[in-house]
């Protein structure tokens, strides 16, 4: 049993090079775990949203399970970088509520403008545009792109744990303890106590401590629910902690697989068609771009000059997933921002993402118990690990206002403006504005000219 053990890890470490990236088996298992568990709310959220395009929810429950699998799978194999995949927010979002039901196309034709916009993706990485886009944009902004994804995760984990809510005066508040004790107020509480568990474990350099803190958080959320300190409440949104142990209906994944190649076309003019293609291909380039930059900044992936290396592959395993995923049934699939929970916990391979990607696998046969990991369970983890990404913007030069200001604008968009790639945007424009109108031009390369006007033409035409 021990010589097998030995054997298989190394096979482990020929395949992801886990000495060389300073890690282990144990390391990598571990923070696969916490990104998935940082991740499987996508699970739940998914299927809600696309069903209100009028698809099938268990259908695209099992389209998201098959797409993260492959997507992450794909990222661990072709690049070796500890990045798992998902359906994006935002991009789901824009597929069901604009497309669907705003302009009123079948979602057999938003499924193959998400297939065609993979395949735009594929040709794009193996020519080496989107590699470029990434080297082209500057030290400066990078950093400021990892702190702001920082402030961005930590802000979606302050919303999952009803820490922060919505408020018709000032749009945005703490949540009313007392007013909401057994919902929201005791999700805060819980989430509050859960990020100081981690936040202990973590200076104590305990193994796993964000996964730990998560699992944590959810049993503490379980025992409040058995003392009524938690009351289960589904018309506010507040479902039993409880896991369940029903298997998914695996006749239902006919009802979206291979639908994207059925659509009805006799609505849709080709205009109209390419600015579908094009506004998934805009947002889903520059969040991919933006989490890459953030994630592997935080992880010292980068090398001496501030580049990625293997990010075609990195892109290529994104592309493949993205039409992968149109062919199972979901929206664009995309490296996830939560990848940075399982960096902080220590993921520097491919691994980590294989283990997160099988996890994926085995939630198409248990993902009631997956769905019910509550958001303020994973509120810490995302939180915490936020503050972790935040620490990138001390590299920032301030004394040089002209490289300070744009990664500051970067830093305040993503949170403020909900999109990673609006603070891209924000970012290069004033980067490209600042520069050029205070006598630095040289600093200017010639793609992020190109990129200014790309992004100044999105916003007047889409």
């Amino acid at each position: 049993m021990a010589q097998q053990m030995r054997q298989e890890e190394e096979r482990m470490e020929k395949l992801f090079k886990l000495s060389e990236n300073n890690t282990n088996v144990r390391t990598e298992v571990v923070a696969g775990i916490t990104t998935f568990m940082t991740m499987a709310y996508i699970l739940a959220v998914n299927p809600g949203l696309l069903s209100a395009a009028g698809m099938d929810a268990t259908a695209v429950l099992i389209a998201t399970c098959l797409a993260s699998f492959v997507g992450t799978a794909a990222m661990a194999l072709l690049a070796n970088y500890p990045f798992a995949l998902a359906p994006g927010m935002g991009l789901n979002a824009y597929f069901a509520y604009t497309v669907c039901v705003g302009w009123g196309y079948d979602w057999r034709v938003a499924l193959m403008a998400v297939f065609i916009e993979g395949l735009i993706f594929i040709v794009l990485s193996l020519t080496n545009v989107r590699e470029a886009i990434f080297n082209a944009i500057p030290s400066t902004l990078k950093k400021g792109v990892s702190a702001g994804i920082g402030l961005f995760i930590a802000f979606i984990g302050l919303q999952n744990a009803h820490i922060v809510v919505n408020n018709d005066s000032t749009l945005l508040s703490y949540v009313d303890f007392t007013g909401a004790f057994h919902t929201e107020g005791i999700c805060a509480i819980l989430a509050l106590a859960g990020l100081l568990f981690t936040a202990v474990l973590y200076v104590k350099k305990v193994k796993g401590s964000i996964l730990v803190g998560i699992v944590a958080t959810w049993i503490l959320g379980m025992i409040c629910q058995a003392c009524g300190i938690y009351v289960v409440t589904p018309d506010a949104g507040f479902y039993s902690l409880y896991p369940t142990f029903a298997l998914t209906d695996f006749t239902a994944v006919g009802k979206t697989f291979g639908q994207c190649f059925m659509g009805d076309y006799s609505n849709v003019s080709v205009t109209n068609f390419i600015v579908i293609v094009f506004a998934f291909l805009f947002v889903d380039m520059f969040d991919t771009i933006g989490t890459l930059i953030g994630v592997a900044t935080k992880a010292d992936m980068l090398d001496e000059n501030e580049k990625l290396p293997r990010i075609k592959s990195a892109l290529l395993a994104d592309a493949i997933a993205t039409s992968a995923g149109a062919v199972f049934g979901t929206s664009t699939t995309t490296t996830f921002v939560e990848s940075s929970a399982g960096v902080g916990a220590g993921a520097r391979t491919g691994l980590a993402s294989m283990v997160t990607g099988l996890l994926f696998l085995v939630a198409i046969f248990f993902a009631p118990i997956f769905t019910a990991i509550p958001g303020f369970a994973t509120a810490p983890a995302l939180i915490f690990v936020g503050f972790l990404m935040l620490s990138a913007i001390v590299k920032v030069d301030f004394d040089d206002v002209s490289e300070a200001v744009p990664a500051y604008l970067c830093v305040l968009a993503m949170p403020l403006m909900y999109s990673i790639s609006e603070g891209i945007a924000i970012g290069v424009i004033s980067y490209v504005v600042i520069n050029l109108f205070c006598g630095r031009a040289k600093r200017i390369t010639p793609l992020m000219y190109v990129l200014a006007v790309l992004f100044v033409c999105k916003y007047i035409f889409l």
